[in-house]
């Protein structure tokens, strides 16, 4: 019942829409964003910003599966106390892999945001002098809509003048 009450509003909405509206378009901004030399510039930089960082993942996630597998080796072999010592070095190591993988993790986040909050000014600017340039009625998220023409997506567009404002 809810179901047909939703259809019977989009229907109605879009009726409103296209007979008010009279030029309309859809616009994927994540898409336009990240399709941007400047996020290509961004993503190239952070790769090697954190290059150390991730080598360093890496390193511990080795030393952990090496220490892991040769707790499986000598299980039966080893005496309690050395599978002891070996299971205390592993959790540790594995300790310190998890950690460096979080903080990493949270480093890249804190990056990536830094960059798309400097870039939303700009964004907004692009997005803003395209609709009053076009002169569009309505602009909708890509993502919001079911189906639009390939016309009617200015997303390549607003990448092209994104990449000239820099």
């Amino acid at each position: 019942m809810k179901f047909k009450s939703l259809l019977v509003c989009l229907f109605t909405f879009s009726i409103s829409v296209s007979a008010h509206a009279e030029k309309v378009a859809v616009l994927g901004v994540q898409e336009a964003l990240l399709g941007s030399t400047a996020a290509e510039t961004f993503r190239e930089t952070l790769r090697k910003e954190l290059a150390s960082d991730e080598k360093q993942v890496l390193e511990l996630e080795k030393q952990a599966k090496a220490i892991q597998e040769k707790l499986k080796k000598n299980k039966g072999l080893a005496s309690e106390e050395e599978m002891q010592q070996m299971k205390l070095q592993f959790q540790k190591v594995f300790t310190q892999y998890q950690q460096a993988g979080q903080a990493l993790q949270q480093k890249r986040m804190e990056k990536e945001q830094a960059f798309v909050t400097d870039m939303r000014p700009v964004l907004d600017k692009v997005i803003r002098g395209l609709i009053e340039e076009e002169k569009y009625d309505i602009v909708v998220a890509k993502e919001a809509s079911v189906f639009a023409r390939k016309g009617l997506d200015i997303t390549p567009k607003v990448i092209e003048l994104l990449n000239s404002s820099k």
